[in-house]
């Protein structure tokens, strides 16, 4: 009897023991679930809020004159831009000092992506340096968002030059030092830039001779006047192909598929290149996530076969690169073009 009543106090004991874990098990839970309400609102609430944009055109600047290269770059890119933005491009020629009255505009606008500029190497890599009263710093003052197209030149020289490739001109010019000239678009221009890098890097001594534009230095290179011109693509090719001028190389890193069988003047000269680079900006402090957006849909456009196509005829190749890679891409451009103007003392008088 009396172990029976033993074995039932220690079965009642257990059960009230049981009943205690319990309770203060669901209070425990019950503690932590009204911790974790408290907590996920304030998680939620620093999540940054999604971006909307654009909710409004955006205005993409020229500062050239319409139709020319980079503006027709401008409304080619333009179109496939809107339709992956989800908004409408619309395309503003400001032409006026080289590109510089457009350029500031753009640097002088709200930052807020609806103002765009379409810049190349002229207003940003070499206007600068020839140019110290420009209005705005070209680093400071912008925003690089991506790096959207190279146009290499191609080097040209009369059917009469004894030289048939690039070392022999090199060559030529050495046995030849002063006697032997070059032709350019002016003072200041990509056109002299290139053949300065040029003579810079080969140890030449050839005289420049400054046109009001290729256009007009050509007849005077295809009679032998002028010993060389380093002319864009779309100018200068036509010339080769109905034999009236030979060509020697072409300015890019590479080969390029617009010249083909030209070799590029750097499998001579290591390291040359001189290109006119286009690139995308904004103003100085575009949110990161604007720049990224307009970065992305520009790679988008720039891999549509149809946008490819109509750059590759005017002698551009697209170049899709991060913000990251233009800007270091434009602190390089920068710093050759500095070197090379100051050390042949080029000016734009």
């Amino acid at each position: 009897m009396f172990g029976f009543i033993r074995l039932w106090n220690l079965i009642m004991q257990y059960r009230m023991n049981l009943k205690r874990r319990l309770t203060v098990s669901l209070a425990t839970t019950a503690a932590l679930l009204t911790s974790v309400s408290w907590m996920l609102p304030s998680a939620v609430s620093a999540q940054p809020a999604a971006i909307s944009y654009p909710t409004k055109p955006i205005r993409l600047v020229v500062p050239f004159p319409a139709g020319g290269a980079t503006d027709i770059f401008a409304r080619t890119l333009s179109q496939k831009l809107a339709e992956k933005l989800g908004s409408t491009v619309v395309v503003e020629n400001k032409p006026g000092a080289g590109g510089t009255l457009g350029s500031d505009l753009v640097a002088k606008s709200p930052a807020d992506g609806y103002t765009l500029l379409l810049a190349t190497s002229s207003t940003h890599s070499i206007g600068p340096n020839l140019n110290p009263k420009m209005p705005y710093d070209a680093v400071r003052d912008f925003t690089p968002i991506g790096q959207v197209g190279n146009a290499p030149s191609i080097m040209l020289v009369p059917n009469s030059s004894p030289a048939k490739t690039i070392q022999e001109w090199i060559d030529y010019a050495k046995k030849n030092p002063g006697r032997l000239n070059y032709a350019s678009s002016g003072n200041g221009t990509i056109v002299q830039l290139t053949a300065e890098l040029f003579k810079s890097q080969a140890g030449l001594y050839v005289v420049h001779i400054p046109y009001k534009g290729t256009a007009l230095a050509m007849p005077d290179l295809i009679s032998g006047k002028i010993d060389v011109l380093f002319d864009s693509l779309p100018t200068g090719l036509p010339h080769v192909k109905e034999g009236r001028l030979r060509a020697l190389g072409v300015t890019s890193a590479q080969r390029t598929s617009m010249a083909p069988g030209l070799p590029a003047i750097a499998e001579v000269l290591p390291g040359y290149e001189s290109n006119t680079w286009f690139g995308l900006f904004g103003p100085a402090g575009v949110r990161p996530e604007i720049v990224n957006r307009v970065n992305a849909a520009a790679l988008q456009a720039l891999a549509d076969p149809e946008v490819k196509d109509k750059l590759l005829r005017l002698g551009i190749e697209p170049i899709g690169t991060s913000p990251m890679q233009f800007a270091t891409m434009l602190s390089a451009e920068s710093a050759k073009w500095k070197k090379i103007i100051s050390e042949r003392k080029i000016t734009l008088d």
